[in-house]
This record gives C-alpha cells, sequence and structure tokens, in this order.
C-alpha cells in the first residue's frame, strides 16, 4: 500500500551510485556500459553480469574507491 515511502529497490551497485552522489547516466558514461545494463545492475541484486560488464563496472567504482573489490558488490 505505501510502496512508494520505501524508493525504488537497488542493489549494491545501485547504493553505491547513490551514495557517492552519481546518476546512473553519469555511471553509464563512466563504465562504457549500456544504460540498459546499468540499470539493471542497479536494481537486480541477484543480477550477475558477464566478466567483460563486471571489469568496467570494477574499473569505475575504482576511480572512487581504489580497494573495492567484486566480492563486495556481487555474489560471485
Amino acid at each position: 500500500m505505501f510502496r512508494f515511502l520505501k524508493g525504488k529497490p537497488r542493489s549494491k551497485i545501485g547504493k553505491f551510485i547513490d551514495k557517492h552522489g552519481y546518476s546512473q547516466e553519469e555511471f553509464v558514461v563512466a563504465s562504457g556500459i549500456s544504460r540498459n545494463t546499468i540499470s539493471r545492475v542497479c536494481s537486480d541484486p541477484k543480477y550477475v553480469p558477464s566478466a567483460g560488464v563486471l571489469k568496467k563496472i570494477m574499473k569505475a567504482i575504482r576511480s572512487i574507491e581504489p580497494h573495492a573489490k567484486s566480492d563486495d558488490y556481487f555474489d560471485i
């Protein structure tokens, strides 16, 4: 009934982007990944991207948090 008060569901990547004040569009540009893939990565906590996409995501994250590990954001 009051779903709108909870906000949109977010994955660990989505929460990371929100925490650091970035938009998904800015993350699209920083990572070089499609808008649809970033949207899925940010909203689906069970989504595990392909190795190539994961590498691009982690490169973008490490530009902000140099010691970040993929295990911190994905259940691999």
